[in-house]
């Protein structure tokens, strides 16, 4: 075991020189600013105790849960219908649906300004049909469209490997002891799913959490915390607050993070 050691301690290095260098020298530089500005600790109180600030924290948790929502259910039945039935041109189709995950957000807000922006395609039928312009893209609603056309790839593909590995005789022996459809769906492959779905909708909820591209493409009405933050940082300098607002965006998706963790081995273990 000794012996070992300083091989193992070799192929942790890296690993550990990343993580310093990405995650632990940033958080600390954070701090450090956070604590410095001209409120000094008290940026902390500001924070928390501020409309404006926890006005923009509760629109972000709640566009990205909802967000997250939409997805898992979006994607856990596309997911569960493509990998059970023979789709024709299935290849096809699964590489469109993950095409999404090669744009940045920038495109992503682009393409939804080209839907529902004020010269959209939505506008142009709305003003042939009643003379209004029909427009979306510039509110959470246009937001709301962004993040879930590119979370549904990094959702989709996670559930159709779950479906793959579920054990169909479980489902076989439900329905010979006469459970319906939607009963073999409630009690069979949704919790035999739940690891899956909770870990996806995590990082879903994440993304969506921290997304500035999309955001900041179609910033007209929106008051989400990447976009707070990008302001307190570039138009007003206050340094001390934006790196406050940081480390609060990422506390909250951090706990995310590690409730679904917690709750999805505990979904594994039920499962076994």
């Amino acid at each position: 075991m000794t012996r070992r050691s300083p091989a193992l301690f070799l192929f942790a290095l890296p690993a550990l020189v990343v993580f310093l260098a990405f995650f632990c020298l940033p958080m600390a530089r954070l701090i450090e600013v956070s604590l410095t500005g001209k409120d000094g600790a008290g940026v902390y109180w500001t924070v928390l105790t501020s409309g404006r600030y926890l006005h923009s924290l509760m629109v972000t948790v709640l566009l990205s849960a909802l967000v997250t929502l939409a997805t898992l259910v979006i994607a856990g039945i596309s997911g569960t219908f493509l990998q059970r039935h023979p789709v024709p041109g299935k290849p096809v189709l699964v590489a469109m649906l993950t095409f999404p995950l090669a744009f940045p957000g920038v495109v992503i807000g682009f393409m939804v300004i080209m839907l529902g922006g004020r010269n959209g395609l939505l506008a142009s039928i709305g003003d042939a049909l009643t003379g209004e312009r029909w427009t979306f893209a510039y509110g959470l609603a246009g937001l709301f469209v962004g993040y879930l056309y590119f979370s549904i790839p990094r959702v989709i593909l996670t559930v159709m490997a779950a479906v793959d590995k579920l054990d169909t005789s479980l489902e076989e022996a439900a329905r010979s002891l006469g459970a319906s459809r939607w009963h073999v769906v409630r009690d069979v492959m949704l919790p035999a799913l739940m690891p899956a779905m909770l870990s996806s909708g995590a990082i879903c909820f994440a993304t969506s959490m921290g997304a500035f591209g999309t955001a900041f493409t179609l910033a007209t009405q929106l008051d989400v915390l990447p976009l707070t933050i990008y302001n307190e940082f570039t138009n007003y300098a206050n340094f001390g607050m934006a790196a406050a607002l940081s480390i609060l965006l990422g506390a909250v998706t951090w706990m995310l993070l590690a409730l679904a963790r917690w709750y999805s081995g505990d979904a594994v273990a039920a499962t076994a």
